[in-house]
């Protein structure tokens, strides 16, 4: 059985924009849609079965809701619900390990709402171990696709480019296959971007410009992944500047920005790295965040 898309749902009109994102998703991939709520135990001695029974209907009732939002954009779609009783990070670290991805609702700018704190979101990411998609508020469908001709918003244009964000020196495959499937799915251009700060080492060939050697590297990086997808459109950029920068211009107006995130354990605890906490706070599409070894 194919692994489900999984959105985590909170009744917040961010999670409800997530719902959306991930059943046209699930349908693009042909997976089942598994909508998760997360309650935690009330911790008051003697007041667990009556507040066990106000949540789990309260559970039901934002289910329910995201369920119609869902049902409304497609009817047909295999869907699922699960209402679960414990803290939301380990039930969505859970539901993760399950999913082909998680699909959670964020504020952008103003950070994160309801169950997803931004400590618990940002632990979500930190520590999945299949790829989390963010959504922010107010996303819908036609803002994946291109505007009409005349400048109005539509669902029957083509896809917006898939950006993704990719580090010549240290390039990763599960973050390069996931942005050319993404790509393949919508009949979508890719775009490669990557960051070079000025000085930073290439070991630069004889006669060429570091700009030159930074764009071969890059061409390099791809080329198995070009044979793969012989269908997807690619254009790769070199820019100079900080990551984060340079990859919060490129998904201006993108379908989606695709980065990745090491899985380390790290003594403080598990952290996102600063390009990944910058862009899921700063970048106005939906961010894939794909982990790797």
């Amino acid at each position: 059985m194919l692994a489900p898309v999984v959105a985590g749902v909170d009744g917040s009109a961010e999670s409800l924009a997530a719902a959306e994102w991930a059943v046209r998703e699930a349908e693009r991939r042909g997976r089942t849609l598994r909508l998760v709520h997360a309650w935690e135990r009330d911790p008051r001695p003697g007041r667990e079965a009556s507040a066990g029974a106000v949540h789990r209907h309260l559970a039901r009732r934002v289910l329910r809701k995201a369920e119609d939002r869902v049902r409304g954009v497609s009817p047909g779609t295999r869907l699922e619900d699960e209402p679960v009783q414990g803290a939301a990070a380990e039930v969505l670290l859970h539901a993760a390990e399950q999913a082909d991805l998680l699909v959670l609702g964020s504020r952008g700018l103003s950070g994160f709402t309801g169950f997803l704190v931004g400590s618990v979101a940002l632990r979500v990411i930190a520590k999945a171990v299949r790829p989390v998609v963010l959504v922010r508020a107010g996303e819908e469908a036609a803002d994946e696709h291109l505007s009409a001709a005349d400048g109005s918003a539509s669902t029957r244009t083509g896809y917006r480019d898939v950006v993704l964000g990719i580090d010549v020196a240290d390039p990763c495959d599960e973050v390069i296959e996931f942005a050319f499937e993404e790509a393949r799915l919508r009949g979508a251009r890719l775009r490669a971007v990557y960051a070079r700060q000025d000085g930073a080492p290439l070991d630069p060939k004889p006669h060429s410009s570091t700009a030159d050697t930074a764009r071969e590297l890059l061409d390099d990086s791809l080329r198995v992944w070009r044979e793969k997808y012989p269908d997807v459109e690619i254009r790769v950029t070199v820019a100079t500047g900080r990551a984060q920068s340079v990859l919060v211009r490129a998904a201006s107006g993108a379908a989606l920005l695709v980065v990745g995130h090491r899985l380390a354990d790290r003594p403080v605890g598990p952290r996102t790295g600063p390009v990944t906490h910058a862009v899921v706070h700063h970048v106005d599409c939906p961010v894939a965040v794909v982990p790797h070894p």
